[in-house]
């Protein structure tokens, strides 16, 4: 709400505080007859003091400071009443000041946009990305702490320059041995996930625009590991004499069958397993990362793997007896060493070679892998996909035919 109104700064010396002949300076704002006075935290002896041009009389350096320190103080107070007024709020001098101090309602920090994230998205996000949100909040807290001596920001500060600083604290950030701690594409998830807060914020109407909004994130593409035809027969061939790395290669076996995840194989239960419309097994579960729902034909392969294990624990709601995943692919390690497989084996390996080399080399369309792998969007599954080399060869063979 917008209203006419008078309007006057004044800078006065408050000789009620006087001590030994120096008084502190206070600035008087004035809105339609009401006041709010603001200690400036400079003081002034009684006798240098101008009450005409309300500034220290005097051309030494430490009055010159103080007098510059008015004149910006001055323009800053003028334009908590122009943003006042554009915002379309009243305006008052108690008002005035609040937005001078960044106390009023829309002054709001990084720390604020945090906190209001942990609390209403801790029902909607899922527990490891909350705990990468903190792990962000904590960097940002570090960089306020350690590059610009503070321990918070209001939102209406951030700048481009601000980003462009935090991605270079980042990058340079060392672990206890002194080793670089964050990977290029580890730096942008952090941005990234900042950059989420601040478009939160500018929903909220916390802030006016994203100082990301001319921020470019550079994320470095790379082949990310699957096993081949060649590699999966040795993985399933491979006599483990070990009870535990024996299951935990029937896990992943079981993943690589049907391009479930690891929490998508570890909840598997009765409930998900449903006689398709050909008559045959089928899996229908709900993809645990992005809640989408996903209809797998069973294959031979991925059955054998269940018969199996059926009923082995009678005791649990689960079918598959598969351990917590720090201990899956710590033992998938030591499986790739007995299958003499030189790639660095974790779970996701497992749905990225159902991608490959189980759907996409035998001539599975994207389209259906898409389906199969519970994606919304056909490019996310063209990051699983690789098309190897003799699918290409089978192709350009085809082509070959067809030129004559």
């Amino acid at each position: 709400m917008s209203t006419q109104s008078t309007f006057s700064i004044l800078f006065w010396l408050n000789v009620s505080k006087v001590k030994r002949g120096i008084a502190p300076i206070y600035a008087r704002v004035t809105v339609n007859g009401r006041r709010s006075e603001i200690s400036l935290k400079r003081e002034c002896p009684i006798g240098s003091w101008d009450n005409k041009m309300h500034r220290i009389k005097g051309r030494n350096v430490g009055k010159l400071a103080i007098n510059h320190y008015l004149d910006v103080t001055y323009s800053r107070l003028l334009d908590c009443y122009s943003e006042l007024q554009r915002e379309n709020k009243l305006v008052t001098a108690k008002a005035i000041k609040e937005r001078f101090f960044g106390t009023d309602d829309v002054s709001r920090s990084i720390c604020d946009i945090s906190i209001y994230h942990s609390e209403n998205m801790v029902n909607v996000l899922k527990k490891g990305t909350l705990k990468n949100y903190s792990t962000t909040e904590k960097y940002l807290k570090e960089y306020l702490e350690k590059e610009l001596r503070t321990s918070d920001m209001y939102l209406k500060n951030l700048s481009y320059t601000f980003i462009v600083g935090f991605e270079k604290f980042l990058r340079r950030k060392k672990d206890k041995n002194g080793m670089l701690q964050l990977t290029n594409n580890g730096t942008m998830k952090h941005l990234e996930r900042f950059k989420k807060l601040l478009n939160l914020a500018v929903k909220l109407e916390w802030m006016e625009k994203n100082p990301f909004r001319d921020y470019k994130m550079k994320f470095k593409t790379f082949d990310r590991a699957f096993l081949n035809r060649l590699e999966l027969i040795r993985l399933e061939e491979t006599i483990l004499t070990k009870p535990h790395l024996e299951r935990t290669r029937d896990m992943f076996l079981f993943a690589c069958y049907t391009g479930l995840s690891y929490v998508d194989v570890k909840q598997l239960s009765d409930n998900h397993l449903v006689k398709g419309i050909d008559g045959r097994d089928w899996i229908h579960c709900t993809r645990e990362k992005s809640q989408t729902p996903m209809k797998i034909p069973l294959l031979y392969k991925a059955k054998e793997i269940l018969d199996k294990y059926n009923r082995l624990d009678t005791t649990s709601e689960f079918l598959l007896p598969i351990c917590s995943n720090q201990k899956t692919n710590k033992y998938l390690k030591n499986i790739a060493i007995a299958c003499d497989i030189h790639k660095n084996l974790s779970f996701h390996v497992a749905r990225h070679t159902f991608a490959t080399t189980v759907t996409l080399s035998n001539g599975v369309p994207l389209e259906t892998v898409s389906k199969l792998l519970g994606h919304s969007k056909l490019s996310t599954t063209q990051i699983y996909a690789r098309v190897v080399e003799r699918k290409i060869g089978d192709d350009m063979e085809m082509l070959q035919q067809k030129l004559g």
